[in-house]
């Protein structure tokens, strides 16, 4: 990683047109996989992870990014002790409605009605309202 900030400093920060490329590209890549990692939250798997990767990103050639991702880390945390501490039911609560974003998009996006046609089960319900 060193040759890599060596190289980034002598040859591309030293370069206008070099370090205007890098940082354009810096900055679609890491908007590119923060915009993945807030479509990813709600879905069962790292959809956080991805965001701090893609605000990592960014951070590497933004400060702003580089506060937001501070700030974001923050309350992640602090949202993880708080949910820690609720009762059973308020975390089944969360749980149920983070279920019910993920029916309902996967219901709007089709992917309901196209898994039940597999199955042979065609009813008008599962069909999405916005592909219909």
């Amino acid at each position: 990683m060193r040759v890599w900030a060596r190289q980034r400093r002598y040859v591309i920060r030293r370069n206008p047109t070099l370090n205007l490329g890098y940082r354009v590209a810096i900055g679609v890549v890491g908007a590119l996989v923060l915009a993945g990692g807030i479509v990813a939250i709600p879905y069962p798997g790292p959809g956080w992870l991805i965001v701090f990767i893609g605000l990592g990103i960014l951070a590497s050639e933004f400060a702003w990014a580089h506060r937001l991702l501070t700030f974001a880390r923050g309350k992640y945390d602090a949202w993880m002790v708080w949910m820690g501490r609720q009762h059973w039911s308020v975390q089944g609560v969360f749980w149920l409605g983070t279920a019910a974003v993920v029916v309902a998009t996967l219901w709007l996006l089709g992917v309901i009605g196209m898994v039940a046609g597999w199955f042979n089960i065609h009813a008008d319900w599962l069909a999405s309202p916005i592909l219909s």
